[in-house]
């Protein structure tokens, strides 16, 4: 059985447990962690995880980030100076990082989530380089009522978690499921 199977059976076993109305945002995140290298096969498998979690009675959101970047520089009044000079682009990264909270925001209140939804975020990889997952983690969390499930190419050890293995790592409350 393929390691992205294993992750949809493990995540699959955990999303029937019930949850409890109490948590803090933190603990409301769900992080399922594979290899870089799998990214191609778990999101062709992403419908066996909504799914699963739409078995057990609860709704289900994807909100991608994978073009946000492009989407937020195109925005930008001086944009096609950024592309001649990227290293202009570090001063403005925090803007990214609205740009992506309120994006956010307008997906979870055009799909009207609630706290029985989980809003899968996909396309954390493209992060890489702008924003570190921990602060986008960190503002998205407490908007989500329900469980914000991060798909996340890297690996977990020990309570650490790194993107992409380049990261150093961080340390985060989340929930963490794997295909071991």
């Amino acid at each position: 059985m393929s390691r992205v199977k294993r992750l949809v059976q493990s995540y699959s076993k955990y999303i029937t447990v019930p949850w409890r109305d109490d948590a803090a945002a933190a603990q409301r995140v769900i992080f399922c962690v594979y290899n870089e290298n799998e990214e191609r096969g778990l999101l062709a498998k992403i419908d066996e995880f909504e799914i699963a979690t739409r078995q057990t009675g609860h709704d289900w959101v994807t909100f991608d980030l994978t073009d946000t970047f492009a989407a937020w520089l195109v925005s930008q009044r001086y944009a096609k100076s950024y592309f001649q000079k990227p290293h202009l682009l570090s001063t403005l990264l925090p803007k990214y990082l609205t740009f992506v909270t309120d994006d956010f925001a307008a997906s979870l209140e055009k799909n009207r989530t609630d706290q029985n939804s989980v809003v899968a975020l996909k396309g954390v990889g493209s992060l890489f380089g702008f924003l570190k997952v921990k602060e986008v983690v960190d503002k998205l969390a407490p908007m989500v009522k329900g469980r914000l499930l991060v798909f996340f190419p890297g690996s977990y050890e020990n309570n650490n978690y790194r993107l992409l293995d380049g990261y150093d790592g961080w340390n985060y409350l989340a929930v963490p499921i794997t295909a071991d």
